[in-house]
């Protein structure tokens, strides 16, 4: 289990770090910020799908929803700015090492 959710926390935190880098390429599409504007929205605001109040349900709802939309925005990307960004990050990850 533990292991799971180690590789779930990489695959997000590299996905993340996709789209960031994404954003900030200069033929990033329109679309764009307004998308990863509202996820942001979404993430911090005290409105979710399934209410906080249901214990286990309430917070999975966020630890799942906020990682598929990032992949989905991801996969919607053109894909010279695809290419691009995850160049970007795997540049930054094997200079961090």
């Amino acid at each position: 289990m533990w292991k799971k959710l180690v590789a779930f926390f990489t695959l997000f935190r590299h996905d993340a770090r996709v789209l960031w880098h994404a954003l900030r390429h200069p033929d990033a599409p329109g679309w764009l910020k307004p998308a990863v504007a509202a996820l942001v929205v979404y993430a911090v605001s005290p409105i979710d799908l399934i209410p906080d109040v249901i214990a286990v349900f309430g917070l999975a709802d966020d630890v799942i929803l906020i990682p598929l939309a990032v992949r989905q925005i991801i996969k919607r990307l053109p894909p010279h700015v695809r290419r691009a960004a995850e160049m970007r990050v795997d540049a930054t990850t094997v200079r961090a090492r």
